[in-house]
């Protein structure tokens, strides 16, 4: 989308509404009157063949008789005419053209009409937007009016979310709000890129269905975090990633969430679980401050027993930590606390209940001067007081003015919050947090928000030799079980010696080269799963004994087999490639051996991988703790785990157009580092380029 079309859109100077009606509450009527309160005063040309005036405007017969181009058309009219409409509007060089009905069967012959005109087209099946930073309103319903100018680019594929969004009473405002539906044209990732260039967007909000531009999108993210906006991205109704390949387990582990995750993950985006997380994090973006890199955690004051360890019992299952405390910090709390209190972390502070504001204000500001501290909250329910008493207002606001440190107020019971006295806390940019699980979760975020690395590893450099090599050899087809070792082998990865037999004697000389024990594995192109077809036989001692192994696998699976040397125990790792219909290439990682579908906890990640950023997603990984040496094991070399996901990024960076998926499983990492035993690549299909 050519980003001065879009700009001359959204920023429109002069708007042309189809459809437009003089009876209330019509949707031509809200459209019209929405058009024409638009802060910045665009021109807005109205449009209906049975008024010669409506809401004081002229009125003209026809999109064409409007004299001239004009930047924004709103079509505000039936289905069935809209192909019509807009085929006038592309005709006359409109710029651009909002859809807001469903567009049924009209998708195709839409968005041809507007690509061929170079239109940008917003929806359809959407609400509109409005770019609350130029003062452009182009929704079909009545709006909260004005919208408060803010720091927050709102883009979502729901329109009840839009507005909902708009009518919260929170603490957010808007630089740009869209509903952007079906997205036939201009998509998420062309909004996104519009509102960073606003100087007034701190904050990125995408809710999001499918993704519809992947290029676009990674652009956008990239360009917000190199500018430091944080994006916070809620994912509804199923994923990008396709049920990808059966055949290998890799795509199975990775599931269909894959691809977000390894999306948001690789641009830093903060991923909500739903729109209550969503606000509350919002808020503390928008008006709140930033935690300190060094940040160890929260911590938090609280006026009850019960209450701070619920929120205990709450930060410990979202994963957030509260900071360890400073001796200094500690001897101050003990001087402001009741004598049978301790100075701890979260915060129990209730004693006698004398001069509650001074002791609230003081213990707050205590710890958020702790240099551990990301960020500290007063947790309490702030409810409306009968008795007129407002202490612990009193003592967020005192806290607040005494420290640059961030502070909000975390509320355990939404539902109970005094709007009032929350309103007079944002005002000053204390944001209220309304639920102890969406505002830990929240606070989390902004513990991340500190120390997230945003920007992707630079590539390697490609071996053009090796890439050429194993290009031409894919052209022959299907790789065997050796091979697709080999192909492992040269991207760095040990390998088990593997020897690739067809018959009685072969097999024999290929156990005795090696030594025993072996195994003998089924290498039958099509066997993908060898274990669950019996292909896999371990521990072969002796030459009878691989004659029999064999006779049997032969017999039932045919007679090519792989020999290798029987691998020392380790723990069983599952790494490999997963292709996503969008993003291309992901990287996926879990625990590996016969259950690597059952154990359903895995990292995924876009490639390239360097060493640092491969040790992080290891790290994430819960398997990975048996890597430390568990039940009298010795630990593994986690350096070596790390050089293989890096190997496996390599051949997902050189080859992914190519590679439709790769397993490796197990990977068996030891005290001396790793070997892939068995390993399985699947090629794409003749359409090779992504």
């Amino acid at each position: 989308m050519s980003p001065d079309v879009l700009r001359s859109m959204l920023e429109a100077r002069s708007v042309a509404v189809v459809g437009a009606s003089d009876r209330p509450g019509s949707f031509g009527h809200r459209l019209a009157t929405e058009a024409l309160r638009s802060p910045a005063g665009p021109d807005v040309r109205l449009v209906n063949p049975r008024h010669r005036e409506i809401l004081g405007q002229p009125c003209f017969p026809a999109l064409s008789e409007v004299p001239g181009s004009v930047d924004l058309v709103l079509l505000g009219v039936p289905d069935a005419v809209l192909v019509e409409q807009l085929e006038c509007a592309a005709a006359r060089g409109d710029r651009g053209a909002v859809i807001f009905g469903t567009a049924y069967g009209l998708g195709v012959e839409l968005a041809r009409t507007a690509q061929r005109a170079g239109m940008a087209l917003c929806g359809g099946g959407c609400m509109g937007f409005i770019n609350v930073a130029a003062g452009i309103r182009a929704i079909g319903y009545l709006e909260r009016y004005p919208l408060r100018i803010g720091p927050v680019a709102l883009i979502t594929h729901s329109g009840s979310v839009f507005s909902a969004m708009l009518r919260t009473h929170r603490a957010i405002g808007y630089s740009l709000a869209v509903s952007s539906g079906q997205e036939l044209v201009t998509t998420a990732a062309d909004y996104l890129t519009y509102a960073l260039e606003l100087a007034e967007t701190r904050v990125a909000a995408l809710v999001l269905e499918t993704l519809r531009d992947a290029d676009g999108i990674r652009s956008a993210l990239a360009t917000a975090a190199a500018r430091d906006v944080p994006v916070v991205a809620l994912t509804v109704g199923g994923s990008p990633t396709g049920r990808v390949l059966v055949n290998a387990h890799s795509g199975a582990v990775a599931g269909d969430d894959a691809a977000w995750e390894a999306l948001f993950d690789a641009y830093g985006v903060h991923r909500v679980a739903d729109l209550d997380e969503m606000a509350d994090t919002l808020e503390l973006f928008a008006i709140g401050r930033r935690a300190n890199p060094s940040n160890r955690g929260i911590a938090s004051v609280h006026d009850s027993g019960a209450e701070r360890a619920h929120v205990a019992d709450m930060a410990e299952r979202h994963g957030v930590p509260f900071a360890p405390l400073a001796e200094t910090t500690r001897t101050r709390l003990s001087g402001l606390l009741a004598p049978w209190l301790i100075a701890e972390n979260p915060l129990d502070v209730w004693g006698t209940g004398d001069d509650t504001r001074a002791l609230l204000a003081s213990c707050l500001s205590t710890l958020a001067g702790d240099p551990g501290v990301g960020v500290a909250a007063l947790a309490v329910d702030l409810i409306e007081e009968y008795d007129g008493d407002d202490s612990y207002l009193e003592a967020a606001l005192d806290a607040h003015a005494a420290t640059e440190a961030p502070l909000v107020l975390l509320s355990n019971i939404a539902a109970a919050v005094d709007q009032a006295r929350a309103a007079q806390l944002r005002s000053v940019g204390i944001p209220v947090l309304e639920g102890t699980s969406s505002g830990l979760r929240a606070l989390h975020h902004l513990l991340d928000a500190a120390q997230l690395r945003r920007t992707l590893p630079t590539p390697a450099p490609v071996d053009a030799e090796r890439v050429a090599r194993w290009r031409a050899r894919f052209q022959a087809g299907a790789l065997a079980a050796e091979e697709s070792l080999q192909l492992l082998a040269e991207y760095g990865m040990p390998v088990a010696t593997t020897v690739a037999v067809e018959s009685a004697d072969e097999v024999v000389a290929a156990a005795d080269r090696l030594g025993y024990p072996v195994v003998l594995k089924t290498a039958e192109l099509g066997q993908h799963h060898k274990t669950e077809v019996a292909g896999v036989i371990l521990g072969v001692g002796g030459a009878e004994a691989v004659l029999q192994s064999y006779a049997q696998l032969a017999r039932r699976l045919g007679p090519r087999v792989v020999v290798q040397a029987q691998a020392a125990d380790g723990v069983e790792l599952a790494l490999g490639v997963v292709r996503d219909p969008s993003l291309g290439p992901l990287v996926v990682l879990a625990a590996g051996g016969t259950l690597v579908e059952f154990l359903t906890q895995r990292v995924v990640a876009l490639p390239p991988l360097d060493s640092e950023r491969a040790g992080q997603l290891l790290t994430t990984l819960s398997a990975a703790r048996l890597l430390d040496g568990v039940r009298g094991r010795p630990a593994c070399d986690r350096r070596a785990v790390v050089s293989a996901l890096v190997s496996v990024s390599q051949l997902a960076t050189e080859l992914g157009d190519v590679v439709a998926a790769v397993d490796i499983n197990p990977l068996i990492a030891g005290p001396t580092g790793v070997v892939a035993v068995d390993a399985l690549v699947l090629l794409r299909g003749p359409t090779v380029p992504r």
